[in-house]
């Protein structure tokens, strides 16, 4: 025999030899509806089908696991009799052994008659708080869901906990099944345990922030009642530093003597130092390239500077803009849900309407009401340099910025429920012969997810703005308000819908309203399809009245989901209004709102 001859007998006798051949499995059930979709899901041998597994002792593995998850499946539906079988080539799943093992497996057959379902007959907790809701699905005659009896027994132990018993757990449970009535009994026993204050706090970790000063940021708590949310806030509080990595708060195993409880909390730095870039473009505003560095802990306090430099209108007819931000940041200020904010801006804005040369100062002091709001207030001055329709001027002005923030999106980068709130109150004193008056802005934000898995998601956005005190022409241009562009109406040119003073000279108006809608559709799991309106409306005077020029736009987009945020792209076109034609396209990191 060649050499070739016993090179192609070998690899012949290779390939016969290896069990290239997938195995069949069935799921036939009484079931149907959500419940069969369930014990699909549970199903480990109908997924080691999908994933043409062919080794007999992995699929005899699967099989053996199929009667623990799909009878735990069944008991979350409510069905505590019934009857599981899975033949294996003809034999019973649960009689095969993995150490003598079949040279192949070629069907498995899972079989599941349900049997009827039960009710709750009784279904006792207790003791329970005064305050603690029991969850109406752990009641007599609801379906006895197994995850009905975990629900009421948490919501039972975090009653006690929020009162003030760290160490509240499950003492006695009685869990009858009673085939003759179809019901379960269940009576389950808290023992709430003593009512405890906090002990020491003490901090671990890899940190550079002193123990003293991290007591600081979180705020005292030893001696105080145990309240789980002042731990939540404590942590919290750490994280929105944005010195630290991780943050883990740990209470100890058993209370000490005197009924207190230690908590651990452990911290671990992040880097120091840290660099970003980012881009954006659109038909006719151009480009945009920004960059950030970022110093966290700058000086030990769990501070941090932050220096921002953006250019934007590249490519444009519009003229380059460019600005210099600075911003420190230093927690814990004199309370600890009060934050210091020193910013410093430097800016040169060629617009539309105007050119401006832009120096602002700010001071800050912003109060974290909560997770999800904050509230700030300060001093500070600008000056502007500008030139516009109605001539060169400069403006001073002592301003004394307030805003706040409420956002209860589940996603600040892509959401599909919740919604978001926004306001900004900035009186301003002229100097120098500069009027006086005031900027008010708001933003709200709703949206609605609906369809499998959220699917569809339904946004909208209503803007709102408003200038009193001093009018179009004795307000600094870039405080007016305009319409038009990715912010605020697309398919309609950047800033293009102002307010005509006659003779050929236009400004920004003294009130603002705006409108967006978004019907975004999940195409796959990384791509979605966008429809969107937008409306906007300028006015001269500081209440939106019938004297407002309006315009909109409409268009689709696409929505490509990296894992940060979704990178998007819209294309639109007027739909009203006088002040553009053609199509406008926008590419960003992010939805539009």
């Amino acid at each position: 025999m060649t050499f070739r001859s016993i090179l192609i007998a070998t690899a012949l006798w290779a390939g016969l030899s290896v069990p290239a051949f997938g195995f069949e499995a069935t799921l036939t059930t009484t079931a149907s509806g959500s419940v069969r979709n369930r014990l699909s899901a549970a199903s480990s041998v109908l997924e080691a089908e999908r994933d043409e597994i062919t080794q007999p002792s992995d699929i005899i593995a699967a099989v053996q696991s199929d009667y623990r998850s799909l009878l735990g499946a069944l008991y979350k539906s409510g069905y505590y009799a019934p009857v599981v079988r899975i033949s294996v080539d003809g034999r019973e799943g649960s009689t095969l052994s993995l150490i003598t093992l079949p040279e192949r497996i070629s069907k498995v057959v899972i079989s599941v008659d349900t049997g009827p379902k039960f009710t709750f007959g009784t279904a006792k907790i207790a003791p329970v708080t005064p305050e603690t809701l029991v969850p109406l699905e752990f009641s007599t005659g609801k379906t006895a869901r197994s995850g009905a009896v975990g629900t009421a027994k948490d919501a039972a132990i975090d009653g006690w906990r929020a009162a003030g018993h760290p160490k509240a757990t499950l003492t006695d449970q009685s869990i009858v099944a009673d085939h003759n009535t179809n019901t379960l009994n269940v009576d389950l026993g808290i023992g709430p345990g003593p009512k405890a204050t906090f002990g020491e706090l003490r901090f671990a970790g890899t940190k550079r922030v002193s123990p003293k000063r991290l007591e600081k940021i979180t705020g005292a708590i030893t001696g105080k009642t145990f309240d789980p949310e002042l731990l939540d806030t404590a942590a919290a509080r750490l994280r929105r530093t944005g010195a630290f990595r991780s943050v883990s708060i740990t209470e100890a195993d058993s209370l000490n003597a005197d009924d207190s409880l230690d908590i651990l909390a452990t911290v671990t730095d992040a880097a120091p130092r840290r660099l970003g870039f980012g881009a954006e473009i659109d038909s006719l505003e151009g480009g945009t390239l920004s960059a950030y560095w970022l110093h966290r802990n700058i000086s030990g306090k769990a501070d941090r500077l932050r220096f921002d430099a953006e250019i934007g209108g590249l490519g444009s007819s519009t003229g380059v803009d460019y600005s210099i931000k600075a911003n420190y940041r230093r927690p814990a200020l004199t309370r600890p849900a009060l934050t210091l904010i020193a910013e410093a801006e430097v800016s040169h804005l060629d617009e539309p309407n105007y050119l401006s040369d832009l120096t602002k100062l700010m001071v800050v002091a912003e109060k974290i009401i909560s997770e999800h709001s904050y509230f700030n207030g300060g001093i500070g001055f600008r000056y502007s340099d500008v030139t516009d329709d109605v001539g060169q001027r400069n403006f001073s002005h002592v301003i004394f910025p307030i805003e706040g923030e409420r956002d209860y999106r589940d996603n600040v980068m892509s959401p599909t429920s919740g919604t978001y709130f926004y306001a900004q109150i900035m009186p301003y004193l002229g100097l120098s012969g500069s009027e006086s008056g005031a900027r008010f802005y708001a933003d709200g934000r709703g949206y609605l997810g609906f369809g499998n898995d959220d699917r569809f998601v339904f946004a909208a956005r209503i803007l709102a703005g408003s200038i009193v005190g001093s009018d179009t022409t004795t307000t600094p241009p870039d405080l007016l308000f305009y319409s038009g562009g990715g912010g605020t109406v697309r398919g309609q040119p950047y800033q293009s819908l102002n307010v005509d003073l006659g003779g050929g000279t236009e400004t920004g108006g003294t009130s603002f309203v705006g409108l967006s809608t978004e019907l975004r559709a999940g195409i796959n799991e990384k791509l979605s399809l966008v429809g969107f309106a937008d409306l906007g409306g300028i006015g001269a005077n500081a209440i939106p009245d019938d004297t407002m020029n309006w315009h909109a736009g409409a268009g689709l987009g696409l929505r490509y989901d990296t894992g940060f945020g979704p990178i998007r792209l819209d294309i639109a076109a007027p739909v009203s209004g006088s002040t553009g034609d053609g199509v406008q396209i926008y590419v960003g990191i992010g939805q539009a709102f």
